[in-house]
């Protein structure tokens, strides 16, 4: 139905989805440093309001057959300012396949040493948040209380909080 350079817009029968384009991939990156989450929060153009998240990128949107270890050390870097020592694969996860295609690798990032202050590239704005893992429930409350957007992928973090 229209295709951009990010993300297609698609129809089967009746069914109306969007994917993304050009065989782009994303990863999301469980990244733990000494008994903290390290969380991102940004401004997304979507939903009109910061949201919270763990740290994520794209995968193969500037070189093709790029390895998903590889954007996710790259992203994280980026965004955060720490760089993984080692990034292990757990697995291909979809956020909402009722709607959208695409699909996310998540990664686990191993060996943590802060190299930088992270932020992102260009105007991405992304605030750093070191947690300490017993705190994320409070402090996905606090940033929700404040208007933020929560991801889905925070339920990882949340689990127990929903399940317990």
């Amino acid at each position: 139905m229209w295709a951009g350079n990010y993300i297609t817009a698609r129809k089967q029968g009746r069914w109306e989805y969007v994917g993304r384009a050009r065989g782009i991939k994303a990863a999301a990156i469980v990244a733990l440093d000494d008994g903290h989450l390290i969380l991102v929060d940004q401004y997304r153009v979507p939903l009109g309001r910061q949201s919270l998240e763990l740290p994520a990128g794209l995968v193969g949107d500037e070189t093709s057959g790029e390895a998903i270890e590889v954007a996710a050390a790259r992203e994280l870097e980026e965004e955060t300012g720490y760089r993984p020592g080692r990034v292990e694969s757990l697995g291909e996860f979809w956020s909402s396949p009722g709607m959208v295609s695409e699909s996310f690798f998540l990664v686990r990032a191993h060996d943590l040493t802060r190299v930088g202050a992270g932020g992102g590239v260009g105007e991405e704005g992304i605030t750093v948040h070191r947690v300490r893992l017993d705190e994320v429930p409070a402090f996905v409350a606090k940033c929700r209380a404040r208007g933020m957007a929560i991801d889905v992928k925070l339920l990882l973090a949340l689990g127990s909080v929903f399940l317990g």
